[in-house]
């Protein structure tokens, strides 16, 4: 949340800060909010001295025996209470729209997040691992044919179950997935990361902590709330990212500087309507209303937060490195960046499967797998966490980052897609090897069910 004062002292910068987002708020409206709170808390105090004044008017004339003039002092101060409360209805009032308004403001992007409209203008900041390709794009299958071939991907019986934007792994699938989310966590415990365990249902009150509510309710599950549900009381959520709970597990608590750095990371399941991408995405697991990831949550010192930053993107990046998949890393331009982050770095890794035309040069598609962003005090505000340099000095907010490590739908595309082999089987990551009782290829299942007999059936 963009501090008040802030607001006051430095409208232009907001303006530009939003301009730069391509964002359309009416500023002037927010502060013109602003200044009639600032007044009416102004009056409410100014009230608040004459009632005192004429209260203590009231005993001094009691003690002379001014009856008359003791009552008329009574009645003065009741009129002044009146007003007073009158005064202070209509400030909260305000004050209630104003922290509305407050938490539809994005966060202010550092000084040297590059201008741009979307994703077309973010700059790239390397690549790796595109000197000696093991596929040609031109013949690769993509990773929804083939998980249907090897019967290691199932969407359709999944919308049976769930509708679409859901998928079952089976067989090695699964075992692959596991893999992978064993994989990274043993990496980032490397990296000095505390594994926590969080619950999946968030309140509301978590939500708005991170940035998530009220601007992005559409995109997130909503426990309850039908019109014949008992629970909709519960005011929970389905975790959209393990971002939510695990920043909002130190929510109005105030850290010690020796407990900082603090480096979570986190596996969770998570769930996400994408709101407004309907029509797009759908064959196939890249965009998914459920999906595994493992994620990384940093606390630090305001001073530590930009280098903390370029030191997760690598920490992220050597997930992919281990695996030796190709890959980018790009600074996204302003009007790209999340609601509630400064600056962001985006991991893209390259799928071969199908040739998109804002793809690569080199063929094949990009497809996000982390977003490592610094937000600096934006959540701690919103949330209430605070740390102290010394016990002696005011508490003053943290800087908050986070990262996904990696997340694996797309991590699974890529892997299917550049480590198939002609004869449509894959090659499992040495890395992934130890994590699969030493398996080197995934050659697939035999279909199960009618449909299967007579038809399709693997030799």
């Amino acid at each position: 949340m963009i501090p008040r004062q802030y607001l006051r002292e430095n409208p232009e910068a907001v303006r530009e800060a939003l301009s730069l987002r391509g964002t359309d708020v009416d500023l002037d409206a927010i502060l013109e909010i602003d200044e009639q709170w600032r007044e009416l808390k102004a009056s409410g105090d100014d009230l608040r001295h004459k009632r005192n004044e004429v209260s203590s008017e009231i005993g001094q004339l009691k003690q002379e025996g001014k009856e008359e003039e003791a009552q008329n002092a009574i009645d003065r101060s009741q009129e002044l209470k009146a007003e007073l409360e009158d005064v202070e209805e209509r400030a909260d009032e305000l004050e209630a729209e104003l922290e509305a308004a407050l938490l539809e403001l994005p966060n202010i992007p550092q000084d040297d997040v590059p201008p741009g409209e979307d994703e077309s203008d973010n700059v790239e900041v390397h690549r790796e691992g595109f000197d000696d390709l093991r596929v040609d794009p031109d013949d690769v299958t993509p990773h929804y044919d083939l998980g249907d071939d090897l019967e290691i991907i199932d969407e359709d019986r999944a919308a049976k179950v769930a509708g679409g934007g859901f998928f079952f792994l089976k067989g090695d699938g699964a075992r692959l997935e596991h893999a992978l989310i064993q994989f990274m966590l043993d990496i980032h415990r490397e990296q000095g990361y505390t594994d926590v365990f969080p619950p999946i249902p968030v309140k509301s009150s978590s939500m708005r902590g991170t940035g998530q509510l009220p601007k992005f309710n559409e995109d997130a599950y909503r426990i309850g709330g039908g019109e014949h549900d008992d629970y909709a009381e519960d005011d929970l959520w389905l975790c959209p990212t393990a971002e939510v709970p695990v920043t909002n597990m130190y929510r109005d608590e105030i850290l010690m500087d020796d407990d900082l750095p603090l480096k979570h990371q986190a596996y969770t399941p998570n769930f996400r309507r994408e709101a407004g991408e309907h029509g797009t995405e759908t064959r196939g697991i890249v965009r998914v209303h459920q999906f595994n990831k493992v994620e990384l949550v940093n606390f630090v010192a305001p001073e530590e937060s930009d280098e903390r930053l370029e030191a997760l993107v690598s920490e992220a990046e050597e997930v992919l490195e281990r695996l030796e998949l190709p890959y980018r890393t790009v600074t996204l331009c302003g009007g790209d960046l999340t609601f509630a982050s400064a600056k962001t770095y985006d991991i893209e890794v390259w799928a071969p499967g199908d040739d998109m035309d804002h793809g690569p040069d080199v063929g094949g598609r990009w497809l996000e797998v982390s977003s490592a962003s610094n937000f600096e005090d934006f959540q701690a505000r919103r949330a209430g966490i605070q740390y102290r340099p010394e016990r002696h000095e005011s508490a003053d907010y943290i800087h908050t980052l986070n990262a996904s490590g990696l997340a694996l739908p797309r991590v699974m595309v890529a892997i299917l897609e550049y480590y198939q082999n002609d004869d449509g089987t894959v090659t499992i990551p040495e890395a992934l090897r130890p994590y699969m009782d030493g398996q080197e290829v995934i050659e697939g299942h035999d279909p199960v069910g009618e449909s299967a007999v007579g038809a399709g059936e693997k030799d």
